[in-house]
């Protein structure tokens, strides 16, 4: 049994933990934030790093701070019926319902779209998709390789082609950030436009799911301790913060700087596609499908690893981890010829309510060495954070329905008593209310306990 990991281990695990978050939306998200925010991208961009990378990484901590063997088990200090829910909820969103089909419509639709004609695009996408999950399913019903085929191949594949397309951005930069204006929210909120963008990218959702693998192979790799693993986990996703921030500041200053020369685009697949073609012509395109497949790919074969192994450790007495494996991607493969544009419009409403239970949850369980995973601080923290959450849920309603009576009112309500609401947040002084009246009801408790 191995004290610590050497150096070496460390950034095989923090390659892990970066590519198993770094996906989809986390190219196309930050690109198209910098374009929108102009000459407020840095402002932007510390807002999208805070839920793209801070909280993720707390995600990660938490769990092994907190000694739980999954997120089931990180839950159910509320109760045993929410941590059912609440973990099949937040699986189910990073995994078939929302996160899984977006990797194989984000891969189609910013790397080959391009080279396929309208009239062939559904046909397209559906020939994409099928061969696309059918490596994604190879791959992951080999859990056991998972830190050799994520960490040491994909990982570092995907950060090369990537890297050709960045330094191209920073050697001959496509025109000045400050010299165009912000757009929409980012006007006069950019920090925290930022950090609900940073919503989009699912990592804060995801650490909670990827905790397990990233714990699990610095056991297999030695290390036994609790403590020494909340250490570890640290230490690697310090590494991992790095890259990403890196990354992350890098896409948002191409899609800033994009403006000067290739013109706007409603997407940030799109805007990346216009940048690769500025630079590199058609050899460009090959790029961009090259660094978008890959980087999709290795997301997909994570979250159907850790959505099969959630599913079967909670319901043993249902189906095997295989069977997992294959019905989770057979579903997503379904979903993702839905298209991309559906899957993000619907993937708004859940983020919304599912993001702040899944923060204050990585917040508790921070101070779970203190708390003691105290019942009363959880369970009055998490009902006041749902109920505040079910009004951003409301907000985020399409207009048509936001217009209506009962839910016009409940925003006009929410609207009036929650402060920070108008910027998405206020579900924040809620939940610290109930953080306090838990803590009131614990020590009350342990005044009675002592007095008897």
């Amino acid at each position: 049994m191995k004290e610590k990991l050497d150096f070496q281990s460390n950034v095989l695990i923090g390659a892990l933990l970066f590519g198993l978050f770094f996906g989809a939306g986390n190219l196309i998200f930050p690109v198209q934030m910098g374009q929108l925010a102009g000459k407020n991208t840095f402002q932007a961009t510390i807002g999208f790093l805070i839920t793209g990378v801070g909280f993720p990484l707390l995600g990660v901590i938490a769990t092994a701070l907190a000694q739980s063997e999954s997120l089931y088990d990180l839950a159910k200090s509320v109760n045993r019926t929410y941590s059912i829910l609440f973990t099949c909820m937040l699986y189910l969103t990073i995994g078939p319902l929302f996160a899984i089909p977006r990797t194989a419509t984000v891969a189609f639709e910013v790397g080959l779209n391009p080279f396929i004609s309208e009239k062939y695009m559904q046909f397209g996408l559906f020939i994409f998709s099928l061969i696309f999950f059918a490596i994604t399913l190879y791959f992951s019903l080999r859990p056991g390789r998972i830190l050799d085929w994520v960490g040491k191949y994909l990982t570092p594949a995907f950060l090369v082609l990537l890297s050709i397309l960045i330094i191209a951005t920073f050697v001959k930069p496509m025109g000045k950030a400050s010299l165009y204006s912000a757009q929409a929210n980012y006007i006069d909120k950019p920090l925290f436009t930022g950090i609900l963008e940073g919503y989009h990218t699912m990592d804060a959702l995801a650490s909670l799911a990827f905790a397990i693998v990233i714990i699990s192979n610095i056991e297999k790799l030695g290390v036994k301790d609790p403590n020494r693993k909340a250490i570890e986990v640290c230490k690697s996703g310090l590494i991992c913060v790095a890259g990403m921030s890196l990354i992350y500041a890098s896409l948002a200053y191409m899609g800033a700087t994009s403006m000067g020369s290739v013109g706007s685009a409603n997407n940030g697949g799109k805007i990346m596609s216009m940048v690769s073609e500025h630079y590199f012509g058609f050899a460009g395109k090959l790029l961009l499908a090259a660094i978008v497949t890959v980087a999709c790919l290795k997301t997909a074969i994570g979250l159907i690893t850790s959505c099969s192994q959630m599913f079967s450790e909670m319901f043993p007495n249902s189906i095997s981890y295989n069977k997992y494996a294959i019905l989770f991607t057979a579903f997503s493969f379904v979903i993702a010829n839905f298209g991309l544009n559906k899957i993000i419009q619907l993937s708004v409403l859940v983020l919304m309510f599912l993001y702040p239970l899944a923060i204050t949850l990585i917040f508790l369980s921070l101070l779970a060495p203190i708390i003691k995973k105290q019942r009363d601080i959880y369970r009055w923290t998490t009902i006041l954070t749902m109920i505040a959450a079910y009004f951003d849920f409301c907000n985020a309603l399409p207009e048509t329905i936001k217009e209506t009576a009962i839910v016009s009112k409940m925003i006009d309500f929410a609207h009036m008593y929650l402060p920070g609401f108008d910027y998405g947040f206020g579900w924040i002084i809620p939940s610290l209310g109930g953080f306090i009246i838990g803590t009131i009801i614990w020590g009350m408790r342990q005044f009675r306990t002592l007095k008897i």
